[in-house]
């Protein structure tokens, strides 16, 4: 939870993993197996499906209910427009409901009561629909919407990596389907299957392994980028990884990065500019931004404390404001002409299409076991 409420509240919103208890509660944890040391669990099953929420609740482990009962995430995520990430985990085809290896079918229905949990949840608190995603690795995420009616936005995370397997294993197992999804196809699979935006690796556009795909490659700068703005056609991309040293050009290229370091004394990238961690919720309007980009490394400390204190947030800021700050991004990104008219329904949070800096499991990865 700690790491929830720093991430929060250091940048424009965060990103989470869910799991489906014993008892169908929705617990935050990503891996597939309790997060504890082996003697903890007691020789019992290991597979986090096969415990009830009050049992990992006893490890300090959090569910979403308990985390939307916390009034600072609350106020955040309903009131001041941050943004929150749901994945839904599928369990490991051992754990109990996990279908084994090649039941697809119950994996995809299994999601699809996960979503209307959630749902149920977000609505029992008032969460606003335009600061919210959910998705899955799952190639049957957009049937699992259907049957949950899904009313949020929602995405699949593809390639599909397995449910079994280390880490490492498990991105190398999936990169013979990322090496024959370019870009391009990537992103019209998600549009003919409903998807609200597109959530891709960082490989996409990082130099060597996008020089990879078979097709065309996007980037973050010249020819590349220019087909990415092509391709992308106003549909918001959220990348993982956004490793610091790409982290400014994907902000800079119109895109969401979900980052792992969220230290507040990360305050200057090698790219030689200031880092600012709130592009979406407390935006920098065209002469702002100027300044930002001409301050030198003795001074840029004060600017950052400057800025922060005098910049309105987006819940905050009058129409007028908002009104420009929508304008610069438009015209920056190639925005469609009709945002204003979408907008128009609910301000409290910025545009959908907003580039947002997302915490990665709320501030960051963290060295397993969870619990020593």
């Amino acid at each position: 939870m700690a790491s929830l409420i720093h991430g929060i509240t250091n940048c424009d919103g965060i990103e989470l993993d869910l799991r489906l208890t014993s008892d169908n509660e929705l617990v935050i944890h990503h891996d597939a197996k309790v997060s504890v040391n082996k003697e903890l669990l007691d020789n019992r099953n290991p597979y986090v499906e096969a415990w009830s929420l009050a049992e990992l609740e006893d490890f300090g482990f959090a569910s979403l209910s308990s985390m939307l009962e916390n009034q600072e995430i609350l106020t955040k995520w309903r009131d001041e427009g941050k943004m929150v990430c749901l994945e839904f985990k599928r369990p490991h085809p051992r754990s109990p409901n996990g279908g084994g290896y090649f039941n697809n079918k119950k994996i995809t229905s299994r999601l699809a009561k996960m979503i209307s949990l959630a749902q149920d949840t977000l609505n029992a608190h008032e969460i606003p629909k335009s600061n919210t995603v959910l998705y899955a690795f799952h190639n049957g995420m957009h049937k699992s919407v259907i049957q949950a009616k899904c009313r949020y936005n929602w995405a699949e995370l593809l390639p599909v990596v397995p449910r079994f397997g280390p880490a490492k294993l498990k991105r190398m197992m999936a990169y013979p389907q990322y090496l024959v999804t370019p870009f391009n196809k990537l992103i019209n699979q998600h549009k003919t299957r409903g998807a609200s935006m597109v959530p891709c690796a960082i490989e996409y556009f990082q130099p060597f392994y996008n020089r990879m795909l078979l097709g065309k490659s996007v980037g973050l700068s010249g020819k590349r980028l220019a087909y990415f703005r092509r391709c992308q056609t106003g549909m918001p991309v959220y990348v993982w990884p956004a490793k610091e040293r790409y982290e400014y050009r994907l902000l800079n290229s119109g895109i969401t990065g979900l980052t792992d370091n969220l230290d507040p004394s990360f305050t200057w990238y090698k790219d030689g500019l200031p880092r600012w961690r709130y592009p979406a919720t407390q935006p920098l309007d065209k002469n702002q931004l100027m300044q930002l980009m001409n301050v030198e490394y003795d001074n840029h400390l004060d600017l950052l404390k400057e800025l922060s204190s005098d910049v309105p947030t987006w819940s905050e800021a009058d129409t007028q404001r908002k009104h420009e700050i929508i304008k610069l991004w438009q015209k920056k990104w190639n925005w469609d002409k009709q945002i204003f008219q979408s907008y128009a329904t609910d301000d409290s949070a910025p545009p959908w299409q907003a580039v947002r800096l997302i915490g990665h499991r709320g501030a960051g990865k963290t060295s397993r076991p969870l619990v020593k």
